[in-house]
């Protein structure tokens, strides 16, 4: 786990990538450099581009086809993979298996407002839930993180309407302590991501 980080932390994502947070896929995988990452996907890497916001035309030129655009960047020991309207990230019978060994942070939001959090750890799933609703969650370990939560921002209660409209700057600000990985302007605006096609899992989320 990392320092304290909340929603508030997360507040310049709206602000300077609305698009992206409009419908989006963030996925953080331990110990595979981006290269290999794609490899595992069944991607070839393939052109680079400089910043999230690059990556948004060819995902969305993609929409009609059957893969699944990804942009992938080093940041420390972890890769960051980035999907403008996708979600690769989320599919489990995906991601379970690249998670052998190694821990994977994934979360996930569509246009309209569904959303997934996934934390795997070693092909085992520990943590899932929708940020919207986090007070049903499933996974090997589902209350584990339940301060973490809180704190990052989540409103733990039952109450259909609480009020709360931060959940999606609070799953950033979870998996950031999840993974000690902080995502920042800077490092949207000047990564060097290398990216890949990959065909759309065989399920996708509900919308």
């Amino acid at each position: 786990m990392t320092r304290a980080s909340t929603a508030a932390d997360y507040g310049w994502l709206e602000d300077r990538y609305q698009d992206l947070m409009e419908a989006y896929c963030v996925t953080l995988v331990q110990g595979r450099p981006p290269d290999a990452l794609l490899k595992a996907l069944g991607a070839e890497p393939g052109e680079r581009m400089t910043g999230v916001a690059e990556l948004s035309g060819p995902a969305f030129d993609e929409w009609e086809s059957d893969e699944c655009f990804i942009g992938v960047t080093s940041v420390g020991d972890w890769s960051l993979m980035v999907e403008y309207n996708g979600y690769l990230g989320i599919g489990v019978e995906t991601m379970l298996p690249v998670s052998r060994g190694r821990t994977v942070v994934s979360h996930y939001r569509n246009i309209n407002a569904v959303d997934h959090f996934y934390w795997h750890e070693d092909g085992a799933t520990r943590l899932h839930f929708e940020p919207l609703f986090p007070h049903h969650r499933d996974g090997s370990r589902p209350d584990e993180l339940v301060a973490e939560m809180q704190e990052s921002g989540f409103d733990l209660s039952d109450e259909e309407d609480s009020g709360f409209d931060g959940h999606t700057e609070a799953a950033f600000a979870l998996a950031e302590r999840i993974t000690g990985v902080r995502l920042t302007p800077e490092l949207f605006a000047s990564a060097e991501f290398v990216c890949g096609r990959v065909p759309e899992p065989r399920t996708a989320p509900e919308s």
